[in-house]
């Protein structure tokens, strides 16, 4: 059967079973919905009257009250809001004598919320709140909090604070919840102790970011008989915070800290993340570790999982280590050099084994005192980097391999397993046939073939003209990697199992991987029925902070190139449409769009999807996604978050085309600001 009309089977069948169907309501700028279903080519068109209660983005249960319109579309009804995407909003209060309300801010028509009097927590009438939805019955208004008064005028503020709210983050930490925090004891007791392998003795030292707070791993090493013992450890989350506690349905709710360019909104309040679970220097730590036996050539003979307390004896910063490691001087440099030896043959051993070899660029921005950029640094990945990467890779492997092997009543135990499944086939198809275009081969008769052909093509391209368009484009064919209990492997990275057991202070599947593999070492065999839903909602939580770490990035961007409308710069073509191409800037990496009718002076473009590129009818012009090209900044709008160029023709194309005064590019005057 055809992956089409497996589709169309699903469709059917689950719209006959008494026409209730789950999905997500997508409310537009007019107010009428559509209820969007997976495994469903068509969405669901909803009334305004009839969400009862759902808003934009929550996950409803909804009834299908006809089969299709006059545009054939179905039709139907909210009959429960299963899920809400968002309960908190950013707007401002009207105060009378005896009520008040709450008017959210954004284009997504929503009902006011209305705030009893002794709910204003001292907002006055006007006022940029933060509010909260407490309860909501059906047919009347929502009754709510103000949770914060917005005292900041700085927009930029504001902006990243709405973007958090839009993502369905909480901004602050409940009185429960913080309350529960400040009774955890700091100190750790003797009894506790006892209970764990000591590797206070041991070196023991953290390698992070420069800015980095939370420090959630450590690598121990020592010499042996054998060979050398080198541990992963990680901080032990899981002992602070116990199932079912106020706090540890908080930080189930949220599932992931989310990383804005100038504030990280975290998943655990900051006294558990910066202080009691940091793997700070100089002081006993709790932790979760795994402790291998390695030969001298770094291969892995043995390995130990279980609780421990160690005592970190420096905190590096991933720059002093890059020193270290070109240098070969420094503190401790021996053993940073033989990890660094070690990872390399463990990435080596990676990418021979079906791992993919994408690189990576990050790009940061350099904030001033009101956190606006004045300037953008693009961090590339190195040794240093590789290093620690590669020691915790070797630890999610290995403890995902361990829960594999256990089977209670020939069952697999629920685990949260991150997955990665191979290539789509219809994304596969249309790059290869692109790639061949330049050269390059593709073999797609495998998944491994199809790895080796990706290792190949990457390693090709590097350093010509193509490399940018190809690794963009061989990145979107890949699926997206996800947490479930079915564990299919991973396929990015060359593994049979995997899980995220490395970084508990910012990931709540971590928190649910240490919790499985204590209850098998305490020879507990729990299946928690709702794993898989609780692997479900960790993905999406993820993908939300995913997608607000990118709405925060583009803000930056917008707010950066405000101070250079009319300024040229080259940049790259990163996307092709019918409407225009994309191009990122070369030295911020900013991306802007060029529209389509700016282009009309020059020619008629049509869109070439296959080749993703606009070709013109009549010059043979053609812009494909990897050109270099000259663009002007024209716009910036903050609250679209948005940039517009304009294609600059240069004096050289000028020349090759033949093309004289009139052919040459007016400079216009910069757009306003808007």
């Amino acid at each position: 059967m055809s992956k089409k009309n497996s589709s169309k089977k699903k469709s059917k069948s689950s719209t006959d079973t008494a026409g209730l169907l789950k999905g997500r309501l997508d409310i537009t700028r007019s107010g009428m919905g559509f209820v969007i279903v997976e495994q469903q080519e068509q969405d669901i068109l909803v009334r305004p009257n009839d969400f009862n209660t759902a808003m934009h983005g929550d996950t409803v249960s909804v009834k299908v009250t006809k089969e299709s319109g006059r545009n054939g579309r179905m039709q139907g009804i909210v009959m429960e809001v299963l899920e809400r995407k968002q309960r908190v909003f950013m707007g401002k209060v009207e105060i009378s004598k005896s009520f008040a309300f709450f008017i959210a801010d954004g284009d997504k028509p929503m009902p006011d919320i209305y705030i009893p009097l002794p709910n204003l927590n001292g907002a006055e009438n006007g006022a940029r709140v933060v509010a909260r939805i407490l309860e909501w019955e059906q047919g009347k208004k929502p009754v709510g909090e103000v949770v914060e008064v917005l005292e900041s005028v700085a927009e930029n503020d504001l902006a990243m604070k709405e973007i958090i709210l839009q993502g369905g983050f909480s901004m602050t930490f409940t009185e429960e919840v913080l309350e529960e925090t400040a009774r955890i004891p700091e100190i750790i007791s003797a009894g506790e102790i006892a209970k764990r392998r000591d590797c206070r003795d041991i070196l023991t030292f953290t390698i992070d970011p420069v800015d980095a707070k939370d420090f959630d791993d450590a690598l121990s090493i020592r010499k042996t008989k054998s060979g050398f013992e080198i541990g992963v450890h990680i901080a032990d989350v899981s002992y602070y915070v116990e199932p079912d506690t106020a706090l540890d349905k908080e930080a189930y709710q949220r599932a992931t800290s989310v990383y804005l360019p100038d504030r990280v909104n975290p998943m655990l309040p900051e006294i558990i993340s910066n202080e009691l679970c940091s793997l700070r220097p100089h002081e006993d730590k709790l932790t979760f570790s795994a402790i291998f036996q390695l030969s001298a050539k770094g291969d892995v003979k043995e390995y130990w999982l279980g609780r421990t307390v160690i005592h970190s004896d420096h905190r590096f910063t991933y720059e002093e280590v890059q020193e270290i490691i070109e240098s070969k001087d420094g503190l401790y440099k021996e053993e940073i050099l033989l990890l660094n030896d070690f990872a390399q043959r463990f990435r080596k051993h990676r990418f021979k084994k079906g791992a993919i070899n994408f690189s990576s660029q990050e790009v940061r921005f350099k904030l001033d005192e009101n956190r606006k950029p004045i300037g953008i640094m693009i961090k590339e990945s190195k040794e240093a980097h590789k290093l620690i990467e590669e020691f915790m890779l070797l630890a999610n492997r290995t403890v995902a391999e361990h829960i594999y092997k256990i089977e209670v009543d020939k069952k697999k135990l629920p685990f949260p397993y991150r997955v990665h499944d191979q290539p789509d086939e219809e994304k596969l198809t249309p790059f290869a046939a692109f790639a061949r275009k330049f050269g390059h081969s593709f073999d797609t008769k495998s998944p491994e073939r199809i790895a080796e052909s990706f290792n190949q093509l990457l390693q090709d391209v590097h350093g010509l003209p193509e490399q940018h368009v190809l690794e963009q484009l061989g990145i979107r064919t890949m699926a997206k990697a996800i947490y479930t209990t079915k564990n299919i492997g991973h396929y990015g990275l060359g593994f049979d199992h995997y899980c995220h057991f490395t970084s508990p202070i910012r990931r709540y599947p971590d928190i649910m991987v240490h919790r499985v593999l204590q209850e098998v070492l305490d020879g507990k065999f729990l299946f928690d029925k709702r794993m898989e839903e609780k692997c479900k909602h960790s993905s999406d939580r993820e993908r939300a902070a995913m997608e607000a770490e990118r709405a925060g990035n583009k803000y930056k961007q917008v707010e950066y190139l405000m101070n250079f409308l009319g300024e040229e710069f080259d940049g790259v073509i990163s996307g092709v449409s019918s409407f225009g191409f994309w191009v990122e800037t070369v030295e911020h990496k900013c991306e802007g769009l060029v529209n389509i009718t700016s282009l009309s002076e020059y020619d008629d473009f049509k869109h070439i999807d296959t080749d993703y590129m606009l070709a013109g009818r009549r010059s043979g012009r053609t812009f494909r996604m990897g050109d270099k090209v000259r663009i002007r900044v024209v716009a910036a709008n903050l609250e679209k978050r948005q940039l517009d160029y304009e294609w600059v023709i240069t004096a050289a194309l000028k020349e090759s085309t033949g093309g004289g005064e009139a052919r040459q590019r007016v400079a216009k005057k910069p757009r306003k600001k808007k």
